[in-house]
């Protein structure tokens, strides 16, 4: 009825699912596990326990998983089972329906039980996507309509995993078993994404200076961060070894990502300190406060009027020129015509301490090169 078991990888596979008190990996926990473990493409052995999580089940987790706080009282605790569990999947790649997700709780509760954990992960919503590309939806519910799966209990990790394995052996009768053999090796080599995130999105971003704004479903952005390598920074965000509850829950709710390359490191983080202010993401702290003169001993301004900070991208052929005076930013010119118009702010100038900060470390540096400007009269 499924169709021939797939052998998918060299390696054998641990078909994951868990059950946990809530979404976020630093303080939920995990109530349920369980693990098919799949070698040369038949299944060797299953395995699935109740999990005492030390802590009280919400409500609506359990009305969706249907387990009880007394279902659970008499369980093991994760730190019993721990190395069981770990026995039991090492050497085994990591295969769920998003994988990040299991892979993170399971990260955690090792940690927590004095135990690391590292493995290979298969997201089969990433390897839905390659193989199905022309369909919208990728979550277990769609997946298992779409190829006709019947799951023995969904929402308990047992059923839901099993549901996951009758899913690869569909896609290996109706796509061959080589063409998701080969989809599922490319995934496995890829830096890990969160499932609802285009890797498109992500391969687009330039591994050079600038700022990236991660957002979620709203017109605010979660996060603005800066780097001299955008494209690395971001995927470090979304690493497999995410360990701040911050970074997780910044995983779960991202769905695009926009960037603004500069010509060097002092652009990225003078336009990151701006962007910040105008726009303040969810996720940003140490930026998002207001500053005065008044509350901080400065350095004299050593220079007579304004200056400019020149940073070239040799890649581009592009430079940029930032221009201050008395510690104020007063923006950045790309051409010489854009100059003048930002000299005029001379008579005006704005105090921010991030941008002072961010200036005064920059112009301490050898690699500072700088140019005096004319000041404008007022």
């Amino acid at each position: 009825m499924l169709g021939p078991a797939p052998q998918l990888l060299d390696a054998p596979l641990a078909i994951v699912d868990l059950e946990t008190t809530g979404a976020h990996p630093a303080h939920d926990r995990v109530t349920e596990i369980a693990v098919i473990e799949v070698d040369g493409g038949e299944v060797a052995g299953e395995w699935s326990t109740l999990v005492n999580p030390g802590t009280s089940i919400p409500p609506a987790i359990q009305a969706l998983t249907g387990i009880t706080n007394d279902m659970v009282a008499d369980a093991p605790s994760f730190g019993s089972l721990a190395a069981q569990l770990h026995e039991r999947l090492e050497g085994r790649v990591l295969v769920a329906h998003n994988a990040r997700f299991d892979y993170g709780f399971l990260k955690q509760e090792f940690e927590r039980a004095g135990l690391l954990f590292r493995a290979k992960t298969l997201c089969t919503v990433w390897l839905s996507r390659r193989l199905y590309p022309e369909h919208a939806r990728h979550n277990l519910d769609s997946v298992m309509q779409r190829h006709g799966i019947e799951c023995k209990a969904r929402h308990r990790a047992l059923g839901d995993a099993d549901a996951v394995w009758q899913f690869l052996c569909a896609a290996a009768a109706e796509c061959g078993e080589e063409v998701v053999a080969v989809a599922a090796r490319q995934l496995v080599q890829q830096a890990s994404l969160p499932a609802h995130l285009d890797r498109a999105m992500v391969d687009a971003i330039p591994d050079a200076p600038g700022v990236y704004l991660l957002y979620g479903e709203g017109a605010a952005p979660l996060y603005i961060g800066k780097s001299v390598a955008m494209r690395t920074r971001v995927l470090q965000h979304f690493a497999d070894d995410l360990r701040s509850s911050k970074e997780m829950q910044i995983a779960r709710e991202v769905r695009r990502i926009e960037w603004r390359r500069t010509a060097g490191e002092l652009g990225a983080l003078l336009l990151e300190a701006q962007l910040v202010k105008e726009l303040l993401p969810a996720f940003n702290r140490q930026l998002r406060r207001a500053a005065a003169l008044a509350a901080l001993k400065t350095f004299a301004w050593p220079w007579r009027g304004p200056v400019g900070v020149v940073e070239e991208d040799a890649a581009r052929d592009a430079t940029e020129l930032h221009v201050i005076h008395q510690w104020c930013y007063l923006g950045t010119a790309r051409s010489e015509d854009e100059i003048p118009a930002l000299l005029e702010d001379t008579r005006r100038p704005r105090f921010d301490l991030d941008r002072y900060k961010i200036l005064a470390r920059h112009l301490r540096t050898k690699r500072a090169r700088v140019i005096e400007l004319p000041c404008t009269s007022s």
